[in-house]
């Protein structure tokens, strides 16, 4: 028996809650996990797990066991990543989540240069718009949006990004180039909305002296940003969406801004991880890229000066 190993899936069986699950985070089979444990608890002589066909309890012995087991493999990884580190290697393992929006415009196209640097690497992306247990499911970071309000975890500022208004060339050549909020006729608006209602998010714009606030009203409304994008893309409304997610497509003018001088609300992405004195290389050197990717395609300050298209105005 390999202990070691049996130590981790029993400490994967714990976190989870459940076989099943720790099997599916370890990418072993359910059978494993579960010979594995009783394996375990055989060369123990104690019972770690009290389990039946509903439900799984840790004991005495097994919560004992597992508060050892988990500081005894955090010194193991301290020990391999300092000397990954003497010799310049980042390895393993990284399992991220993001949501899909984030992943498509942002880590996606920056993934080959990441894993080219660090050969050694293998990467597991999980794109879900519903945070999940870092623990649980064994993720080493998650990209989030807005301050995450958890003491297990640690949330490290990645990107400010800004809502702006925008749509495809074709439409605005269709319907005009509005040069002021006010003349956004909402039947042109394409909204979004939450995960508990179909009412679309309204927009706000600020220039200091005026507010502006608009009900999107278009012919589609949906729960993805990046649905939302690929529709303004076909050019079927104006669109209300965060800059991240748009910005190397406003650098090539596949979309146009509107109205970069006023102020619209800010959302902030973070790197989240679990709450360690020990952050693998990996995870560092995965939110250090993304940093350096975020920077290099930064637009220029909110409210810049930018030559706003002209076109003709009138109705769809």
């Amino acid at each position: 028996m390999d202990r070691l190993w049996a130590m981790q899936i029993f400490v994967r069986v714990v976190e989870c809650a459940s076989f099943s699950r720790a099997a599916e985070s370890l990418n072993i089979a359910n059978a494993t996990a579960t010979s594995s444990v009783r394996n375990l608890e055989s060369y123990l002589g104690v019972t770690l797990l009290s389990r039946n066909t509903r439900s799984l309890r840790i004991t005495d012995d097994g919560e004992a066991y597992f508060e050892q087991c988990k500081k005894v493999l955090q010194q193991i990884d301290e020990m391999e990543a300092q000397v990954r580190q003497k010799k310049g290697q980042v390895g393993g393992r990284l399992c991220i989540e993001s949501p899909a929006a984030f992943a498509r415009a942002l880590i996606f196209p920056a993934l080959p240069a990441f894993t080219a640097q660090h050969p050694g690497l293998s990467v597991a992306l999980r794109q879900t718009d519903h945070a999940q247990d870092l623990i649980a499911t064994g993720t080493d970071v998650a990209i989030r949006i807005d301050l995450v309000n958890d003491s297990d975890l640690v949330a490290r500022p990645l990107y400010q990004a800004h809502y702006v208004a925008c749509a495809a060339p074709s439409l605005l050549d269709r319907i005009g180039t509005p040069q002021h909020p006010g003349e956004l006729q909402p039947q042109h608006c394409l909204g979004i909305f939450g995960a508990c209602r179909y009412s679309a998010s309204d927009w706000t714009f600020d220039n200091g002296a005026e507010q502006y606030r608009l009900t999107p009203d278009g012919e589609m409304h949906f729960n993805s940003s990046d649905t939302l994008i690929q529709s303004a893309l076909a050019g079927r409304g104006i669109i209300y969406v965060l800059d991240v997610f748009v910005n190397g497509l406003l650098a090539s003018g596949a979309l146009v801004e509107l109205f970069p001088r006023w102020t619209t609300g800010n959302r902030n992405f973070y790197a989240v991880t679990p709450k360690a004195r020990f952050v693998a290389p990996r995870t560092r050197a995965f939110i250090d890229f993304m940093l350096g990717t975020l920077d290099a395609q930064r637009r220029p300050a909110h409210n810049a000066h930018v030559t706003v298209r002209q076109g003709r105005r009138g109705n769809a």
